[in-house]
Protein backbone atom coordinates (compact mmCIF):
# COMPACT_ATOMS: atom_id res chain seq x y z
CA UNK A 1 0.00 0.00 0.00
CA UNK A 2 2.90 2.36 0.82
CA UNK A 3 4.30 2.39 -2.80
CA UNK A 4 0.53 2.95 -4.43
CA UNK A 5 0.23 5.83 -2.03
CA UNK A 6 3.78 7.42 -3.25
CA UNK A 7 2.93 6.61 -7.21
CA UNK A 8 -0.20 8.30 -7.38
CA UNK A 9 1.48 11.32 -5.40
CA UNK A 10 4.55 11.14 -7.99
CA UNK A 11 1.52 10.92 -10.86
CA UNK A 12 -0.15 15.01 -9.59
CA UNK A 13 3.25 15.87 -9.42
CA UNK A 14 4.31 14.38 -12.70
CA UNK A 15 1.26 15.86 -13.95
CA UNK A 16 1.48 19.18 -12.93
CA UNK A 17 5.13 19.74 -13.72
CA UNK A 18 4.21 19.22 -17.53
CA UNK A 19 1.93 21.47 -17.30
CA UNK A 20 2.53 25.07 -18.74
CA UNK A 21 2.03 27.69 -15.41
CA UNK A 22 -0.43 30.13 -14.99
CA UNK A 23 0.99 32.11 -12.51
CA UNK A 24 0.48 35.95 -12.99
CA UNK A 25 3.89 37.79 -12.25
CA UNK A 26 2.03 40.39 -10.09
CA UNK A 27 3.07 43.51 -10.13
CA UNK A 28 4.29 43.62 -13.42
CA UNK A 29 1.08 41.62 -14.57
CA UNK A 30 -1.79 42.57 -13.05
CA UNK A 31 -5.22 40.84 -13.69
CA UNK A 32 -8.41 42.39 -15.02
CA UNK A 33 -10.79 43.69 -12.19
CA UNK A 34 -14.20 43.20 -12.29
CA UNK A 35 -16.54 46.57 -12.17
CA UNK A 36 -18.24 45.40 -9.43
CA UNK A 37 -14.80 44.29 -7.13
CA UNK A 38 -15.46 46.11 -3.53
CA UNK A 39 -11.62 47.56 -2.90
CA UNK A 40 -10.05 49.10 0.54
CA UNK A 41 -10.21 52.29 -1.11
CA UNK A 42 -13.25 54.73 -0.11
CA UNK A 43 -14.89 56.87 -2.53
CA UNK A 44 -16.40 60.08 -1.25
CA UNK A 45 -18.63 62.65 -2.75
CA UNK A 46 -18.72 65.90 -0.42
CA UNK A 47 -21.50 67.26 -2.80
CA UNK A 48 -23.87 64.61 -1.63
CA UNK A 49 -23.16 64.36 1.99
CA UNK A 50 -25.10 66.18 4.29
CA UNK A 51 -23.19 65.47 7.26
CA UNK A 52 -25.97 62.94 9.19
CA UNK A 53 -22.85 60.75 10.51
CA UNK A 54 -25.38 57.67 9.33
CA UNK A 55 -22.27 56.01 7.78
CA UNK A 56 -20.58 56.42 11.29
CA UNK A 57 -23.76 55.01 13.26
CA UNK A 58 -24.06 52.39 10.86
CA UNK A 59 -20.14 51.12 11.35
CA UNK A 60 -19.93 47.72 13.75
CA UNK A 61 -16.50 49.06 14.27
CA UNK A 62 -16.92 52.32 15.14
CA UNK A 63 -14.24 53.15 12.72
CA UNK A 64 -15.60 56.13 11.16
CA UNK A 65 -14.71 59.62 13.17
CA UNK A 66 -17.23 62.61 12.03
CA UNK A 67 -16.81 66.17 13.13
CA UNK A 68 -19.80 68.74 11.77
CA UNK A 69 -20.68 72.14 12.36
CA UNK A 70 -23.71 73.71 11.89
CA UNK A 71 -23.55 75.95 8.90
CA UNK A 72 -23.71 73.86 5.71
CA UNK A 73 -26.66 75.05 3.66
CA UNK A 74 -29.35 73.48 2.16
CA UNK A 75 -31.85 74.45 4.61
CA UNK A 76 -34.48 74.25 2.41
CA UNK A 77 -34.21 70.62 2.62
CA UNK A 78 -33.80 70.52 6.55
CA UNK A 79 -30.16 71.49 6.68
CA UNK A 80 -26.58 70.24 6.17
CA UNK A 81 -23.80 70.20 8.26
CA UNK A 82 -20.57 71.17 7.43
CA UNK A 83 -17.92 68.51 7.50
CA UNK A 84 -14.38 69.49 9.57
CA UNK A 85 -13.29 65.83 10.19
CA UNK A 86 -14.20 62.86 8.23
CA UNK A 87 -11.79 60.14 9.18
CA UNK A 88 -11.67 56.58 8.62
CA UNK A 89 -9.26 53.97 10.08
CA UNK A 90 -8.68 51.47 7.76
CA UNK A 91 -6.51 49.41 10.04
CA UNK A 92 -9.63 48.33 11.86
CA UNK A 93 -11.60 47.99 8.66
CA UNK A 94 -13.03 44.80 8.06
CA UNK A 95 -14.46 46.33 4.77
CA UNK A 96 -18.31 44.95 4.77
CA UNK A 97 -20.01 47.70 3.18
CA UNK A 98 -22.36 48.56 5.74
CA UNK A 99 -21.50 52.28 5.97
CA UNK A 100 -22.00 52.31 2.13
CA UNK A 101 -25.77 51.04 2.40
CA UNK A 102 -26.70 53.14 5.21
CA UNK A 103 -25.99 56.47 3.66
CA UNK A 104 -28.77 57.67 2.56
CA UNK A 105 -27.46 60.27 0.01
CA UNK A 106 -25.13 57.83 -1.67
CA UNK A 107 -21.93 60.28 -0.94
CA UNK A 108 -20.12 57.44 0.64
CA UNK A 109 -18.63 54.15 -1.98
CA UNK A 110 -16.21 51.31 -1.85
CA UNK A 111 -14.07 51.88 -4.10
CA UNK A 112 -12.06 49.85 -6.65
CA UNK A 113 -8.36 49.82 -5.16
CA UNK A 114 -6.43 47.11 -3.41
CA UNK A 115 -3.01 48.35 -2.60
CA UNK A 116 -3.12 50.01 0.45
CA UNK A 117 -0.26 49.11 2.67
CA UNK A 118 1.58 51.41 5.09
CA UNK A 119 4.18 51.03 7.17
CA UNK A 120 2.86 52.89 9.65
CA UNK A 121 -0.57 52.22 11.48
CA UNK A 122 -1.10 56.07 11.83
CA UNK A 123 -0.66 56.24 7.71
CA UNK A 124 -3.74 53.90 7.14
CA UNK A 125 -6.29 56.57 8.84
CA UNK A 126 -8.00 58.35 5.54
CA UNK A 127 -8.78 62.23 6.80
CA UNK A 128 -11.04 64.61 4.98
CA UNK A 129 -8.08 65.92 3.14
CA UNK A 130 -7.38 62.63 1.62
CA UNK A 131 -11.09 61.55 0.71
CA UNK A 132 -11.53 64.93 -1.23
CA UNK A 133 -8.13 64.47 -3.15
CA UNK A 134 -8.96 61.39 -4.25
CA UNK A 135 -9.82 60.24 -7.63
CA UNK A 136 -13.57 59.68 -7.70
CA UNK A 137 -13.79 55.81 -8.85
CA UNK A 138 -16.35 54.04 -7.15
CA UNK A 139 -17.12 50.13 -8.07
CA UNK A 140 -19.90 49.44 -9.38
CA UNK A 141 -20.85 47.29 -6.75
CA UNK A 142 -24.39 48.17 -4.67
CA UNK A 143 -25.25 50.30 -8.09
CA UNK A 144 -26.78 48.88 -10.78
CA UNK A 145 -27.40 51.61 -12.82
CA UNK A 146 -23.47 51.63 -12.95
CA UNK A 147 -23.32 48.54 -14.26
CA UNK A 148 -26.03 48.59 -16.42
CA UNK A 149 -24.19 52.04 -18.58
CA UNK A 150 -20.71 49.85 -18.54
CA UNK A 151 -19.32 51.98 -16.17
CA UNK A 152 -15.54 51.05 -15.73
CA UNK A 153 -13.79 52.50 -12.72
CA UNK A 154 -10.48 51.85 -14.04
CA UNK A 155 -10.69 53.79 -16.76
CA UNK A 156 -12.98 56.41 -15.71
CA UNK A 157 -13.89 58.54 -13.07
CA UNK A 158 -17.49 59.21 -12.08
CA UNK A 159 -19.54 62.44 -11.28
CA UNK A 160 -21.33 62.88 -8.21
CA UNK A 161 -24.86 63.31 -10.54
CA UNK A 162 -24.38 59.43 -11.64
CA UNK A 163 -23.10 57.49 -8.72
CA UNK A 164 -26.52 57.61 -6.29
CA UNK A 165 -29.18 54.76 -6.45
CA UNK A 166 -31.75 57.56 -8.04
CA UNK A 167 -30.93 60.02 -10.21
CA UNK A 168 -30.29 63.26 -8.63
CA UNK A 169 -33.22 65.64 -10.78
CA UNK A 170 -35.61 63.89 -7.70
CA UNK A 171 -34.25 66.21 -5.41
CA UNK A 172 -34.44 69.85 -7.07
CA UNK A 173 -34.57 72.02 -4.70
CA UNK A 174 -30.72 72.09 -3.55
CA UNK A 175 -28.96 74.31 -4.47
CA UNK A 176 -26.26 73.01 -6.05
CA UNK A 177 -28.77 71.00 -8.01
CA UNK A 178 -30.35 73.75 -9.42
CA UNK A 179 -29.28 77.54 -10.69
CA UNK A 180 -29.79 80.27 -8.53
CA UNK A 181 -32.32 82.48 -10.55
CA UNK A 182 -34.53 79.52 -10.72
CA UNK A 183 -34.32 78.82 -7.21
CA UNK A 184 -35.45 82.64 -6.40
CA UNK A 185 -37.98 82.41 -8.93
CA UNK A 186 -39.10 79.06 -7.29
CA UNK A 187 -39.14 81.53 -3.92
CA UNK A 188 -40.69 83.89 -5.27
CA UNK A 189 -43.57 81.33 -6.64
CA UNK A 190 -44.12 79.70 -3.40
CA UNK A 191 -42.86 76.47 -4.18
CA UNK A 192 -40.64 76.25 -1.36
CA UNK A 193 -39.16 78.79 1.36
CA UNK A 194 -35.24 80.07 0.66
Amino acid sequence: MLGFGMAKGFRVTLRNFLRKPFTTQYPEERLPQHPRFRGQEFTWYEERCTGCASCAKYCPLGIIRIVTGPDGGNEQEGGSYSIDVFDIDQARCMYCGLCVEACPYDALHMGTNFEAAQERREDLVITVDDLRAREKRPSAWFRPQLAKEQFDPYAENADWKRVGREPYFWHPNRPEWQPEEQAQQASADGDYEG
